[in-house]
């Protein structure tokens, strides 16, 4: 609720629980894209409602009037809800924290926190809340209460009580998972759980732990990850796809009540439902449906899959280059080229998907052609900048039926960066997301979760760029990239090898096989071209020794590159799986040059 408040303008130093009365269409609006997105059950916007938070805003008198509001505008979107779906959509009462701490180490009595959930409580009890939610709370003495004061007031609804933890999976008070499980279970909470806390990671660790000792049912709503600052606002990166991911093994973990917390949105709602209800499907086929066309199929063993998976299983080190598609329809330079590289023996072309939104001839056409008139395999490369959610599935199933296997899958440069600033782009999902509906696929899976009959049977391969600024986002991204099914990834162009070692370190908990980029430079205004315009970690050392070449000849210094790509090659060679070497404007003698050691 706090998230989409903010997203809608409303400043974070005002009181959103009051807003149940200055604002209720705004509340109940929210409410009911949550429905709408397939939410079964919603909290109610009181999550600060009780007297010592209020008391911040001089609402200390509001109690009863703003949580009698909240159940209310919730019991309206779910009535209206209920007529549209015939489907039963639960009130939860929320209560937060009292946002002061306990005696001794704080100010606030026991008795006086007793109290003041009492007095909530009442208030949602009285307005027909369907449930209770005590949630995100920091210890687990303060949970204790909320329990003593739900049962004094309000005993015959049920209490689901959730904790907030760090990433030890500790309470803030130290108390570890599986004290927190027994201690509430003592007290007499009808559910608990864990919510908010650093994202779905955390949470589900916790949920494990308090599995193995009460008897409880679980609940699990973790944040969306956590907040980044972009242009001066906290935005909730993890994607809809990753949080469906973790919807499942929650569920797997034994979660019987699965939602989000701080940065969820109805789109990430509606992609966790559909996770879900994909489960549903398969217990179903399980016991007994005889329609096997519902139980998702599984994919070709990795090796199987392509020539370039088969050497990556393998642990043979993969080497490939690129080939950009041509401006026009004549390909001719281009297939020659994929000629000479084949007869070399390099392992695959590599064909990008109009790189930096240049127009061009598609990347799928040239890797037909490749295949099929030189006999080299190919890596199409696909983005999410020029097609909606349909096309991508319809090229992806095209892409299969004839023979590309190998993908791989990008968010894709803006338009912006093109040479038709113009156009406009589409970014329906991210690189994330287009990895999980290509998973999807591999396991004969559309886009509905519906059967297509077979698996596409792709090797999924996604980018990495070791050298990017903000590394720890990347480091995030290529995390989530993983979850969603990513099998191998290729870097950008490396040129500082501490980067890539630093990357690679990172990244070690979620390693998947990577294959280093590799860009001769042709002159100091491709190093400077790299560095400015592509953003490529390029060092200080490597821009002076082609400045250096550059003043003796072009050749020279086209040299000077081809030696330089020779050396990032040899150093990253035992830290990486492969490489992949890109011919800048064109030049495969320079592409098949840096391979020599390989060849």
């Amino acid at each position: 609720m706090g998230t989409m408040l903010y997203a809608r303008g409303v400043f974070i130093n005002r009181c959103y629980d009051e807003l149940n009365i200055s604002q209720p269409e705004l509340i109940r609006s929210i409410h009911e894209e949550y429905l709408q997105a397939g939410a079964e059950m919603i909290e109610t916007n009181t999550f600060g409602a009780n007297a010592i938070r209020l008391a911040r805003y001089g609402l200390a008198d509001k109690v009863s009037e703003i949580n009698h509001a909240g159940v209310s505008l919730a019991r309206k979107a779910a009535l209206q809800s209920e007529e549209k779906t015939a489907t039963r959509a639960y009130v939860a009462g929320a209560i937060g924290p009292l946002g002061a701490r306990l005696a001794p180490n704080g100010t606030v009595t026991a008795q006086q926190a007793h109290d003041a959930f009492a007095e909530q409580i009442a208030a949602l009890a009285a307005a027909g809340a369907d449930l209770l939610i005590a949630e995100t709370f920091p210890s687990v003495a303060e949970a204790e209460i909320v329990i003593r004061a739900a049962k004094d007031l309000a005993p015959h609804l049920p209490l689901i009580v959730m904790v907030t933890v760090d990433d030890n999976g500790n309470t803030l008070d130290g108390t570890t998972a599986e004290e927190t499980a027994t201690r509430l279970t003592i007290a007499g909470a009808s559910a608990v759980g864990c919510n908010c806390s650093s994202g779905p990671h955390a949470v589900l660790d916790v949920i494990e732990r308090m599995r193995a000792v009460t008897h409880l049912p679980l609940a699990a709503m973790p944040n969306a990850g956590l907040p980044r600052a972009v242009d001066g606002r906290n935005i909730y990166l993890t994607s809809p796809e990753y949080m469906a991911s973790f919807a499942r093994k929650f569920a797997k973990a034994g979660a019987v009540f699965i939602g989000g917390c701080c940065g969820t949105t109805p789109i990430h709602i509606k992609a966790m439902r559909s996770a879900l209800r994909a489960i549903d499907a398969q217990l179903t086929a399980k016991a007994g449906v005889t329609d096997a066309a519902l139980v998702p199929v599984q994919p070709p063993a990795f090796a199987e899959r392509s020539k370039l998976a088969r050497l990556i299983a393998e642990k043979q080190f993969v080497n490939m280059v690129e080939i950009v598609p041509p401006l026009g329809i004549n390909c001719k330079k281009e297939l020659d080229g994929a000629q000479t590289l084949a007869n070399l023996g390099v392992h695959v072309i590599n064909v990008p998907d109009s790189p930096r939104a240049s127009a061009r001839m598609s990347a799928q056409s040239l890797c037909v052609q490749i295949q099929t008139k030189i006999g080299i395999e190919t890596l199409i490369h696909v983005t999410c900048r020029d097609r909606n959610l349909l096309a991508l599935q319809s090229d992806m199933l095209g892409a299969s039926s004839i023979g590309l296997k190998n993908v791989l899958c990008l968010t894709g440069d803006p338009p912006k960066l093109g040479n038709y600033p113009d156009a406009t782009a589409v970014f329906d999902v991210d690189a994330i997301g287009l990895v999980n509906i290509v998973r999807n696929l591999n396991h004969g899976l559309d886009l509905g979760k519906n059967p297509i009959g077979e698996s596409t049977g792709f090797a999924i391969g996604v980018a990495a760029n070791p050298g990017v600024a903000d590394v720890d986002n990347e480091i995030r991204r290529f995390e989530l990239k993983v979850a969603a099914g990513a099998e191998y990834a290729i870097t950008q162009p490396v040129f500082d090898l501490r980067l890539l070692e630093t990357f690679l370190r990172r990244v070690e908990q979620f390693r998947i096989p990577v294959i280093a980029g590799i860009w001769p430079l042709t002159s100091q205004r491709n190093a400077e071209f790299m560095k400015n315009d592509l953003k490529v970690a390029v060092p200080d050392e490597i821009m002076l020794r082609m400045h250096k070449a550059g003043e003796v000849s072009a050749d020279h210094a086209r040299a000077e590159g081809i030696k330089i790509a020779q050396e990032m090659l040899a150093h990253a060679r035992p830290q990486v799986e492969g490489v992949q070497v890109s011919a800048p404007f064109g030049k495969y003698a320079a592409a098949a040059k840096v391979l020599e050691s390989l060849l």
